[in-house]
């Protein structure tokens, strides 16, 4: 059953309203004023890319989650009676750096984290996570590791495997035909190689693979070796600030023009990037803003653009994630236990629509759009042409 924001809302007046009359014929003591305080108050700490390669998903996140935290909470900030205080930290794409700001959070008595725009930032999130036994909501990292990795994560976003299977909705029979996956050696190019062998491999193709480093600015040597591979398809998952070096390349290459190629369609910044060779590519889409007509998307939107921002790729990993620490600051209050069994099965409304937490492996049970780019002016916009449906491009349980 979905729940929607009046639902939700709802429950938290009934719990606060419950809490009230158990409390009201007792005695008030200093000791009891002070707990009373204190859990009054609830601090989440967001950990994401504010500066670095990946600092624009960060943005995205971090304008969806206020967008979010603002729609979920009927712009109180409050969840019945308790105020959610946001604490921010920037881990520039570094492990390190992010493991270090978790333990801090820790230290201080935060017991929800959320964010990541790095998978390899989740999966080390993640472990910190289990160790110190707090709630963890990964943002737009999409590694498919993540998912079920332990019993504190879950994900506001997609993952890499239904990437992979929304790009098998443009495809015909590939039983027999060679796929090669051209990505970055990152957890993220890993993670969809990973798919692409599980889902299309299971179809039937050969899964050959081009793995980029990440600091590698020159990919003229990588796109011929795409085309050396001789491939019947090319699956292409990249990310960050080179993408646009990377598809200069493959188009002079001539990979565009000799082989069918199928990627995911990154955030607005990368749409001038492939040029004329838009209409030579079949594009899977997370997100753009005009993929889903539903009065939770308009209202991102316009929370959005109202504060100054641009609603892109990632925004609704924020907004889902704001909706998610309410319901289980809702029911969990600040027991860590019972945030999770909150989020188990929790199904809600989003600018997706309707999202499911799969209570088996926490995976983000969402639909998918197939896109295309078309010239508008100077520049393209994304056109929705068909939505995958949510239970046809769900991943295969975590084990």
């Amino acid at each position: 059953m979905s729940v929607t924001k009046k639902l939700l809302l709802g429950s938290v007046v009934a719990t606060a309203a419950i809490a009230l009359a158990a409390c009201a014929p007792q005695a008030t003591t200093d000791s009891d004023t002070t707990d009373a305080a204190e859990a009054s108050e609830v601090t989440v700490g967001i950990v994401t890319s504010e500066s670095g390669a990946l600092a624009t998903y960060g943005t995205q996140y971090l304008d969806g989650f206020n967008a979010g935290l603002d729609y979920a909470t009927d712009g109180t900030g409050m969840v019945g009676d308790t105020t959610i205080n946001v604490e921010y930290r920037d881990d520039a794409g570094d492990p390190d750096k992010a493991v270090t700001a978790v333990k801090e959070l820790i230290g201080e008595g935060v017991n929800i984290i959320a964010g990541t725009a790095s998978s390899g930032v989740a999966l080390a999130v993640a472990e910190q996570a289990s160790q110190n036994q707090v709630l963890y909501i990964s943002g737009p990292a999409a590694a498919d590791a993540i998912t079920g990795i332990n019993d504190y994560t879950f994900r506001s976003g997609r993952q890499s495997a239904q990437d992979v299977a929304t790009a098998g909705t443009f495809l015909d029979d590939i039983d027999g035909r060679t796929v090669t996956v051209f990505a970055q050696d990152s957890a993220f190019g890993q993670g969809n190689l990973a798919a692409v062998e599980q889902i299309l491999g299971a179809q039937g193709a050969s899964v050959e693979s081009v793995l980029v480093a990440e600091d590698v600015t020159e990919f003229t040597p990588f796109a011929q070796q795409v085309l050396a591979s001789s491939p019947d398809l090319v699956f292409v998952a990249w990310a960050g600030a080179t993408s646009g070096a990377m598809w200069q390349a493959m188009s002079q290459q001539g990979v565009l023009d000799e082989v069918p190629v199928v990627t995911g369609l990154g955030d607005l910044a990368t749409f001038g990037a492939y040029g004329e060779a838009s209409e030579q590519i079949s594009f899977l889409n997370h997100y753009f803003a005009g993929a889903n007509d539903n009065d939770v998307n308009t209202a991102m939107i316009e929370a959005i653009e109202a504060d100054g921002g641009t609603p892109d790729l990632f925004s609704p990993d924020g907004f889902n994630a704001a909706i998610m620490i309410v319901q289980a600051i809702a029911e969990g209050q600040d027991d860590v236990d019972a945030m999770i069994a909150a989020l188990e099965g929790f199904s809600f409304e989003g600018p997706k629509g309707t999202m499911t937490v799969r209570e088996s492996d926490h995976a983000l049970i969402q639909e998918m759009y197939q896109v295309r780019l078309v010239a508008d002016g100077d520049g393209y916009v994304a056109e929705l042409v068909d939505t995958a449906a949510a239970d046809a491009v769900a991943p295969a349980e975590a084990q």
